[in-house]
């Protein structure tokens, strides 16, 4: 099984992630992660959407997307080709005693506390998945109150060549 990150550039028109969407459930293709978002042209929305399947179901995906009228773009997300990232949410409880030593786990990711409570830390952390997941992994020893995670989003590393719209 392999995960492909795709950036579908979409029209920004009523219905667009329905129809996008819905083609993944019709087929029965799971997404595993998906943001969207508009472009520098309001006209258009981007999509970053993560799949993950053998080569033969990515290559349908691919196909399927391709022929929605909607889809104005696709562009498959590298490795070392694009940049990648995800902003996570994490509210911590975190009495007086247990408060440094989560800021201080913040201070190592370079994450922000972005609220303060009496009993608890909330801490915003924007990075590539793997960062994300080591973060939360050391956080483990501590009671998670609440998560969010928005998914993966990206574009091609280099100069604009005037061709991703």
């Amino acid at each position: 099984m392999k995960t492909k990150v795709l950036s579908l550039l979409v029209e920004n028109t009523s219905g667009v992630l329905s129809r996008v969407s819905g083609m993944f459930s019709r087929r029965g293709y799971n997404i595993d992660s998906l943001s969207v978002g508009v472009t520098q042209d309001p006209k258009y929305s981007r999509m970053t959407v993560v799949v993950t399947g053998d080569d033969k179901i990515l290559s349908q995906i691919k196909n399927q997307l391709d022929k929605l009228e909607d889809v104005v773009k696709i562009i498959e997300l590298k490795d070392g080709e694009s940049v990648c990232r995800e902003l996570a949410l994490v509210k911590v409880k975190a009495d007086k005693d247990q408060r440094q030593e989560i800021i201080s786990i913040a201070n190592i990711y370079r994450a922000n506390i972005v609220d303060v409570s009496p009993d608890s830390l909330m801490i915003e952390l924007t990075g590539n998945s793997g960062k994300i997941t080591a973060f939360l992994h050391l956080l483990e020893g501590f009671e998670i109150e609440e998560l969010v995670r928005t998914g993966i989003t990206g574009l091609t590393r280099g100069a604009f060549d005037g061709t991703s719209l």
